[in-house]
């Protein structure tokens, strides 16, 4: 088991949650995505999102896909234009 997966594994056991159901790579290729295309602090209030959607019902590949269209589609224009990623 390597690192990433011992900390799933104790933060879902921290949440009452089954790791099985985590996909970690979707989470990071979004997260990715966002930091990438949007802004870097984007990427983990992204991931946020994703999970508030998929707790309130939404699934979770739907989702995530949802989100990596908007993230991959972001103009350059709208980018933040602070190096730092902190405007906006």
């Amino acid at each position: 088991m390597n690192a990433m997966e011992r900390w799933v594994a104790a933060a879902c056991a921290e949440l009452d949650l089954d790791p099985a159901q985590v996909d970690v790579p979707r989470v990071l290729d979004l997260a990715r995505d966002v930091a990438h295309n949007v802004l870097r602090p984007g990427a983990p209030v992204t991931a946020y999102l994703l999970g508030v959607a998929v707790g309130r019902g939404a699934d979770p590949a739907v989702a995530a896909t949802a989100l990596t269209a908007l993230a991959t589609g972001w103009p350059a224009d709208r980018a933040p234009a602070a190096p730092d990623g902190d405007s906006e």
